[in-house]
């Protein structure tokens, strides 16, 4: 039996029970925000709808658990958010925004789409508490989402799959997974429409936007795949990025962005590097 093989065998099962639990209890709370009309209609739907988003982090536990009770050691490929790596946070940050506003620049200088505006930015903020928006936007997004698909989806797909691979396959998941709050009344996804240029757009920039975070991941763990997650996230928010042609700009530049990191960034497979034990020095632990 190939080593690959073995590998694929070894966290089928991990697998398998993660995204079968994500899958289910984002889906099912989902499920009742559509059937309470979404917030944009009732506010009582903001729960699920909120708490929907955890299921990749619930799955996460769950597997962290069993192989805590099962004595099985962290997978190889996990990465751990230390602090002389943590340096990366802030570079990923800027990188990642930056995506967002190159590509909506480039849809204003040609005329395809409005120019972002710092007015529409201050007009996000103040609607609402700008420490609430800025909590809300960390929560309902990264922290809920990428323990799950960086920290624990990711390095056991790393063993038996290539990165770019990897980013394919986690990239079009995750789009799969998003694709109940397009009919829920109010979330940004429903704004677009599914049956629409932009909402197809949307839906296929989660493969992109898995290879970014993947690239952060393998740079310094979950803190930067969260960080790399909340700025794309803020800055599209306060740019209010909907025009097709910005969605496809952004796409593409993130792809260029993505090429670069994973044609100079350490490619930890072919490095051979040991798997992390529990005595070593940690931020955040993870897989």
């Amino acid at each position: 039996m190939s080593t690959s093989a073995s590998n694929t065998g070894k966290y089928s099962g991990d697998l398998v029970l993660f995204m079968a639990i994500a899958f289910v209890v984002s889906w099912a709370l989902w499920g009742v925000a559509i059937a309470m009309g979404g917030p944009a209609v009732n506010p009582a739907a903001t729960l699920p709808h909120l708490v929907g988003a955890f299921g990749p982090a619930i799955a996460a536990l769950v597997i962290r658990i069993r192989r805590g009770r099962r004595g099985e050691p962290v997978p190889e490929h996990a990465v751990r958010s230390r602090f002389k790596t943590l340096g990366w946070v802030p570079v990923l940050m800027v990188l990642a925004s930056a995506t967002v506003l190159s590509g909506g620049l480039l849809a204003g200088v040609s005329g395809s789409a409005p120019m972002p505006s710092v007015d529409t930015a201050m007009a996000v903020l103040t609607a609402q508490s700008p420490v609430m928006f800025l909590a809300m936007m960390v929560i309902s997004g990264p922290l809920a989402e990428e323990p799950g698909w960086r920290g624990t989806a990711y390095p056991r797909m790393r063993a038996s799959m290539s990165r770019l691979q990897i980013g394919l396959v986690l990239g079009t998941i995750w789009a799969v997974w998003h694709l109940p709050l397009f009919f829920i009344a109010g979330t940004v996804q429903s704004q677009l429409g599914l049956a629409t240029p932009s909402g197809v757009l949307f839906a296929v920039s989660s493969i992109p936007m898995a290879m970014l975070c993947c690239c952060a991941y393998e740079r310094a763990g979950v803190v930067a795949s969260v960080a790399v997650h909340f700025a794309v996230n803020l800055t599209m928010v306060l740019t209010n990025v909907q025009a097709p042609v910005t969605l496809a700009l952004i796409m593409g530049i993130q792809a260029i962005v993505v090429a670069i990191l994973l044609a100079t960034g350490k490619d930890k497979a072919a490095s051979g590097a040991p798997a992390a034990t529990s005595d070593e020095p940690k931020v955040a632990e993870n897989a």
